[in-house]
């Protein structure tokens, strides 16, 4: 399993992995609209032979400062619970650390990723600008204390809020 950024060539087969990892197309819709509109588009794939796995990054900002939102990140149905979406997740943050990101938001499973260092943001005075339970809000520091003196709402890009659902 190699880890890369995506490639021009990989646009089908990642829509196709979002398509197929997630009950409804808003996902796979999302990123194609994100795609070529932010700066930075962190886009990672798990290749073995074809995309069995996406993972995206888009910046957020908060008051004055820009930081990373994870989402989505995607994992063929057949490939999951073999270890590729947390391979994603760990590659893609170090992947962000090296960029010159140090804060990475997720809204995301409470069970899940906080074994990869995410962390609750109302401890923080921290919160999402979408109405979304506290539990699923999550930030992690890819640098010790990148948080500290941060407060206030996160607000991602407008693309974002174009999200129905359907």
């Amino acid at each position: 399993m190699r880890l890369r950024r995506e490639e021009a060539a990989d646009v089908a087969a990642i829509r196709a992995v979002n398509l197929a990892a997630f009950p409804k197309p808003a996902e796979a819709d999302l990123v194609d609209r994100l795609r070529g509109h932010v700066d930075p588009f962190i886009s990672l794939v798990a290749d073995d032979g074809g995309v069995a796995g996406h993972i995206l990054f888009t910046p957020v900002h908060i008051g004055a400062r820009t930081a990373l939102a994870l989402g989505p990140m995607a994992v063929l149905p057949a490939r999951q619970r073999h270890g590729i979406g947390g391979k994603l997740i760990r590659a893609a943050l170090d992947a962000c650390l090296a960029a010159g990101h140090d804060l990475v938001f997720v809204l995301g499973h409470p069970e899940y990723y906080p074994r990869f260092g995410f962390k609750p943001t109302r401890p923080f005075g921290i919160r999402c600008e979408f109405e979304v339970p506290a539990d699923v809000f999550m930030l992690a520091e890819l640098r010790a204390g990148a948080a500290a003196g941060i407060s206030g709402i996160v607000r991602y890009h407008d693309l974002f809020k174009a999200v129905d659902g359907s």
